[in-house]
């Protein structure tokens, strides 16, 4: 035990700057990710600032929880919560940033972000270690995916290293940004299990279901699919759906619930803070993802956490995500996803009906504890006392258990269903914050023995994607850089002041 304390007290403390145009306000699993991140590396003694863009009223420098510190550059979002890339207009604010917090590493995340993507440039200029984290899957066809790739593939030349959130993922960015998988680390994404814990109480009493959907409501979460499943259950009037995000395609789940007259049973929640997800998830008895492409998928292991059922799409890196007693994998389409959720109500129903017996085979003993049959010695007694029980339960299950459920229902799959808090342990088990920020720094500390970048081997780095004229734009990038060390010298720029930390 002492020499684990000397080991931590030991560890050099680094400096890094994460980089992303998701952040807070903003709601994501890009954004959850980069600050939980943050958290625990600033327990463990190094020192973090993040960078990202204006949010409305957001402007400038803010502090979060444990002494965070958030730059909000002035810059206008140009599409998608993203800047406009210029590879040069943005030069003077992240060379400031970088030099006043005298950063030794830049961590970049999301291929989608600009403002990461010139980070990354400005870093390894700037001598620099750049590390990048990649949390989507990209296609191969689409003029969009085809420049995104592209400019992947030539940011990733120069960067020391890069990590991705599952195998597949990191197969998908090999392939599409031809990085050598040498410089490739998966590190999937984490939980905190402490607070996305089971609430069984919060779960409706009166035998309705809840089915619950948590994600941005656009193209690339499937909710197509969802708005086509969601009529399929109209003539199951106890089985009620939770809608939590908000995005372009909620109009078309308003309109789904118009036309199928569902009004009382569809909640659309639209938006809310992360922080406030739990208590959504926590009255729902199934949770449903319908994605079409995915990395990793945050949401269904913050639901697996709290207890339910996960019904989801198999694409992407969502099979390696959870265990097979957490999750029923469909096809990416509607009968698929329909079938899956009447497999995770067959479950739930049968286990119902097996709990409600097991409830009416205890009868009250004595000071309101609830116990076994008591013993009886007359033999007959015993048997009429089985016999009036096994009708309660008979009874019991025609009217209450089975009321209103469709013949679809029935089934023996019980046995598949664990205890809400057995999976918020299995989860605490499998993703962790503590082992996802001991795996990143040992990136962090593989990448600052490797030697400094020169501006040829960047040079060189970025002809290896065939575009040309991209050595013209960092060419000027870097000119930029020498003239702004001319006329303001990085020895001379005034250094941001160290909060002193609580052990």
């Amino acid at each position: 035990m002492v020499w684990h304390k000397q080991l931590v007290n030991k560890r050099k403390a680094m400096r890094i700057c994460m980089v992303s145009d998701f952040f807070y306000p903003s709601i994501g699993g890009v954004e959850e990710h980069i600050f939980n991140l943050a958290q625990m590396l600033l327990k463990r003694g190094h020192k973090v600032v993040i960078l990202t863009h204006c949010y409305n009223d957001c402007k400038g420098v803010r502090y979060l929880t444990n002494g965070l510190k958030v730059y909000y550059l002035p810059i206008k979002v140009f599409y998608n919560q993203s800047v406009l890339p210029t590879m040069i207009c943005n030069v003077p604010l992240i060379r400031s940033v970088l030099l006043r917090e005298q950063i030794e590493i830049v961590h970049a995340h999301s291929a989608f972000s600009s403002l990461a993507h010139e980070s990354l440039l400005i870093g390894s200029l700037l001598g620099l270690k750049t590390v990048f984290t990649d949390h989507s899957l990209f296609g191969f066809a689409d003029i969009s995916a085809v420049f995104t790739n592209k400019m992947l593939e030539l940011d990733l030349g120069a960067v020391s290293h890069c990590i991705c959130v599952s195998h597949v993922g990191k197969e998908n960015t090999v392939l599409r940004a031809r990085v050598p998988k040498e410089k490739v680390s998966v590190i999937p994404n984490a939980v905190d299990t402490a607070f996305f814990i089971p609430d069984p109480s919060q779960r409706p009493n009166d035998g309705s279901i809840n089915i619950v959907l948590a994600s941005r409501l656009v193209y690339r979460k499937g909710i197509d699919l969802s708005a086509s499943i969601i009529p399929r259950f109209k003539q199951m009037p106890h089985v009620k759906f939770i809608i939590v995000g908000d995005g372009p395609k909620r109009v078309l789940l308003e309109e789904i619930r118009e036309k199928a007259n569902m009004q009382n049973r569809v909640e659309i929640v639209g938006a809310v803070e992360h922080a406030r997800v739990r208590d959504y998830l926590v009255k729902g008895h199934i949770f449903v993802n319908t994605s079409l492409t995915e990395a990793y998928c945050m949401a269904i292991v913050e639901a697996a956490a709290c207890g339910l059922q996960v019904v989801s799409t198999r694409v992407g890196g969502i099979p390696e995500v959870l265990p097979e007693d957490l999750i029923i994998l469909t096809e990416p389409e509607v009968d698929s996803i329909y079938e899956g959720l009447l497999k995770a109500l067959r479950r739930l129903n049968n286990c119902r009906y097996k709990s409600f017996t097991n409830d009416l085979n205890r009868v009250p003993c004595g000071g309101g504890d609830e116990v076994r049959f008591r013993k009886m010695k007359n033999k007959s007694s015993r048997k009429r006392l089985k016999q009036r029980s096994s009708k309660k339960s008979n009874y019991a299950n025609n009217s209450t258990i089975n009321k209103n459920i469709p013949n679809e229902f029935i089934g023996n799959d019980c046995e598949s269903i664990l205890c809400p808090y057995k999976c918020n342990e299995l989860v605490a088990s499998l993703y962790n914050w503590e082992n996802v920020t001991e795996r990143t720094e040992k990136v962090y500390n593989r990448i600052m023995r490797e030697p400094p970048s020169t501006l040829g081997g960047i040079l060189y780095s970025y002809l290896h994607g065939d575009v040309w004229p991209i050595l013209l734009a960092i060419s000027m990038a870097h000119l930029f850089l020498r003239f702004l060390e001319y006329i303001r010298p990085g020895r001379f720029m005034e250094k941001a002041r160290e909060w002193p930390r609580k052990n």
